[in-house]
């Protein structure tokens, strides 16, 4: 059946290259739901393009299954990120040491619990757009409550995404829950200061040089610390890059098709719905994570969802985001490789 065929859900002998029922209908779930939030906040003409693009790619790829307590996590970390920004905004921001340090201890509660692993969504989801709203924050001329404002509507708007996706394509077959890790208390806490101490100086960094167009490599830094490891950092790190490739080349050849036809708004949609698909195929092959997948849906969701128009230029948006990327992800890994070999040396904090 092509591309996308099917196996039976549950069938050991089928080859990995093909979806199950299950994989075909997360596919469609995040395709159509991240298509969707991106055609809705064009039509809209709503600024911020990129949380309505890429909020539903978060809660439809990275979570295999909706349900109350994911939809509570999910929204409950929106509410908290606009206390925590205005706070640190609007308080802390002619303070640059103390807000630094504020920002290290959020970040350090956040890794704690996707360390601990029940509240792995709520933590995971709050370090990605945390560091994205003090990334716009920073920069003179934002309209705070805007900012905020878009990212309670986005986030609002990811979650009813999310149920009419579930309710068009629903699983055949019930999904078994991931086996529940048990870590020591020493284990716990590198994890921890790993997460915590490295998403830290990412935000150091971007707040001190005028990076204003690196979004893709601010997300990359953080994303990566999802594997709470050094070894699960570099593989999911060069994953990331080739996912970014991949998806800065299928923006490009998107931008050629499109160059005389950038007024044929269905034409866009159909050709971002289609690479969104072939990505998602990838993500779900992967068995989730940040890894190839995932870093090309999100690579087109933020071309689209922030340079997708007449009067802009997508090439220089992709080159630029994948040669920042690729410097940022491999400081990210030495800063990482360095926590890592420190954190060995002390008994309190030495993975066994």
């Amino acid at each position: 059946m092509g591309l996308f065929k099917q196996r039976r859900t549950g069938d050991a002998s089928a080859p990995k290259s093909l979806l199950d029922e299950n994989g075909l209908r997360q596919c469609l779930r995040v395709a159509g739901g991240a298509t969707l939030g991106f055609v809705i906040s064009k039509l809209m003409g709503w600024n911020y393009g990129v949380f309505f693009t890429v909020f539903p790619m978060f809660l439809l790829g990275m979570v295999p299954l909706l349900n109350a307590g994911i939809i509570r996590q999910f929204l409950g970390n929106a509410a908290f990120n606009v206390v925590e920004v205005s706070l640190i905004i609007g308080f802390l921001q002619h303070m640059p040491v103390v807000m630094t340090l504020v920002v290290l201890a959020i970040f350090l509660f956040r890794f704690n619990l996707m360390a601990k692993g029940p509240l792995f969504l709520y933590a995971a989801n709050g370090v990605v757009t945390l560091s994205i709203l003090l990334h716009f924050a920073s920069y003179p001329g934002v309209d705070l409550s805007e900012l905020l404002a878009a990212n309670l509507l986005a986030s609002v708007l990811a979650v009813l995404i999310a149920m009419l996706m579930y309710t068009l394509f629903p699983d055949v077959a019930p999904r078994q829950p991931p086996p529940r890790a048990e870590k020591s208390a020493a284990q716990v806490r590198h994890e921890t200061i790993l997460g915590g101490v490295t998403a830290t100086l990412s935000f150091v960094v971007f707040q001190t040089f005028d990076l204003r167009d690196s979004l893709s490599a601010q997300m990359a830094t953080v994303l990566v610390l999802f594997a709470l490891s050094y070894a699960g950092a570099q593989a999911s790190a060069v994953k990331r890059i080739v996912g970014t490739l991949l998806g800065c080349n299928l923006a490009l050849a998107m931008q050629l098709l499109l160059y005389t036809q950038s007024n044929h708004f269905l034409l866009a949609i159909v050709i971002y719905w289609l690479g969104l698909m072939l990505f998602s195929r990838e993500h779900v092959l992967e068995a989730g994570g940040s890894g190839v997948g995932f870093g090309g849906m999100t690579t087109l969701g933020i071309l689209f969802g922030q340079s997708l128009g007449p009067t802009q230029d997508i090439v220089y948006s992709a080159l630029y985001r994948f040669s920042s990327m690729v410097v940022a992800l491999a400081l990210t890994l030495m800063v990482i490789q360095c926590l890592h070999r420190v954190l060995d040396h002390f008994e309190a904090t030495r993975l066994s």
